[in-house]
């Protein structure tokens, strides 16, 4: 039986309200470069990995809305392919970086590629749009990660002057705080259990039970 982890899954969607907060907060000042709209879905094709506290958060909210039905099996369906899909790319880029090339030229081509979530549906909204990842909330907005400012293309911002930038390195510091939260919570025995990221077509297909989680079995007492 897993522990009971509500308040780790508050604490995530208090994060997420902030970072909508945060989001809210430059699109006011900046009305005219900030275009997202319905029906714009460039975000959604961009590739970015969940730490464990917010892949679990998905998995959860996903079976919630849609615990069965044909939307769920065409959601599942089309995690699997992007799954696939992604796991090619991953190959090639271990491959580049055994073949010696930098770091930062290999993140510059995975930035590049163009993979659509599995969670958007026809008319290219988000079937699980209250519940997306905290990355979905912030993107169209100036960002900052391990230092390299990120910013939509399709916005108004313009480079080289200077616009409030919203730091994901310090909200994902709290949400790796989180994920290792779960791995004490639950006393796996994964010691790196809360470094563990993956894409969110992965974080719809994975059952996160005790097996995956790495919970030691309760001894059994007469």
């Amino acid at each position: 039986m897993l522990s009971d982890l509500s308040a780790v899954f508050v604490a995530c969607e208090q994060l997420q309200a902030e970072a909508n907060v945060l989001f809210a907060r430059v699109r006011a000042g900046h009305p005219d470069c900030v275009v997202c709209k319905e029906g714009c879905s460039d975000c959604c094709h961009a590739l970015f990995d969940l730490s464990l506290v917010e892949a679990i958060f998905v998995n959860r909210a996903f079976a919630e809305a849609f615990p069965h039905g044909t939307q769920r099996s065409a959601i599942l369906s089309r995690a699997f392919e992007a799954d696939r899909a992604l796991t090619r790319i991953k190959r090639d880029m271990f491959r580049a970086e055994k073949d010696g090339d930098a770091p930062l030229v290999i993140m510059g081509r995975a930035a590049q590629i163009r993979q659509r979530c599995p969670l958007l549906d026809d008319d290219n909204c988000c079937c699980l749009y209250e519940r997306r990842p905290v990355t979905c909330r912030i993107y169209g907005v100036p960002a900052s990660i391990a230092g390299q400012g990120h910013v939509c293309g399709f916005s108004g911002f313009e480079k080289g002057k200077a616009y409030p930038t919203v730091h994901l390195d310090k909200i994902q510091a709290r949400l790796d705080h989180l994920s290792r939260d779960i791995a004490v919570a639950v006393k796996s025995r994964f010691t790196e259990l809360h470094e563990v990221y993956v894409p969110l077509s992965t974080a719809l297909l994975a059952v996160y039970d005790e097996a995956y989680l790495g919970v030691c079995p309760t001894a059994k007492t007469d």
